[in-house]
């Protein structure tokens, strides 16, 4: 997946511009997503808020993503992980991931149910707003994030650091910085009036699943299996909380 670096550099404040860089981009993407999403009037087919903003916003995400991806595929002269890479090693650690996340999620929720606290949404659970959430989440989710937090910082860094930096249990430096990233973006904040608004379970829970993505992502030389992994775990986090919300 990574033939040879563009740049060379392994000082530590190139890896931290870099990775200022990064950030950048990802919060003006999802900035961008916000701005062109709220454009739209949604009344019409999703009333009740449920999945078409966040379907716009994760789109445009896309768009950008693949864009930015393209034009740094030229110059650094990677693909970013758009190949197959070993199909079998991909679709094991898939399986693998699929398997765990939902034995974590029915327990999540099983706890939370017979403690009294299942999930409760913001819209009613009919069929519009469920299928078109998972299909959300099944289809844009995936491969908008691990596009743009995945496979674009991760070769990025390789290539800033010269190479990859391996650190311990098949993890490396470039992993753990894109699962920061990854991380901070689910910092809810804004400018006017200043806020910010973070839930430290959705930062911790990011930034392990990311790191696991990340590590499949360079493991299997594909962004393919991280996408599956991503939209797999999205579906069934939401779809066993329907579950348990409806036999509440």
């Amino acid at each position: 997946m990574v033939k040879s670096g563009f740049r060379k550099l392994d000082k530590p404040l190139y890896v931290i511009l870099a990775v200022i860089a990064l950030l950048i981009v990802q919060e003006f993407t999802g900035k961008a997503g916000s701005a062109v999403a709220y454009l739209f009037s949604y009344d019409q087919f999703d009333p009740d808020n449920g999945f078409a903003w966040q379907s716009v916003h994760h789109l445009v995400m896309l768009i950008i993503g693949l864009a930015i991806v393209a034009v740094l595929s030229r110059l650094l002269k990677d693909n970013f992980g758009f190949q197959l890479g070993d199909r079998k090693k991909g679709m094991r650690y898939f399986i693998i991931f699929t398997a765990a996340l939902t034995i974590i999620s029915l327990i999540y929720h099983i706890i939370a149910y017979t403690g009294g606290q299942p999930l409760t949404f913001d819209f009613a659970l009919n069929t519009r707003n469920v299928l078109g959430t998972l299909g959300f989440q099944l289809l844009l989710s995936g491969p908008a994030e691990e596009i743009l937090y995945r496979a674009l910082p991760v070769t990025v860094l390789i290539h800033v650091l010269g190479k990859s930096v391996r650190l311990k249990w098949n993890i490396t430096l470039e992993v753990v910085l894109a699962s920061l990233l990854f991380s901070i973006a689910h910092i809810k904040w804004s400018v006017s009036p200043f806020t910010v608004d973070a839930s430290s379970s959705q930062l911790i829970y990011a930034f392990a699943i990311g790191t696991v993505q990340g590590m499949v992502y360079q493991e299997s030389r594909s962004v393919l299996y991280p996408i599956l992994m991503h939209s797999a775990s999205n579906v069934l986090m939401v779809g066993t909380g329907y579950l348990f919300a409806v036999l509440a």
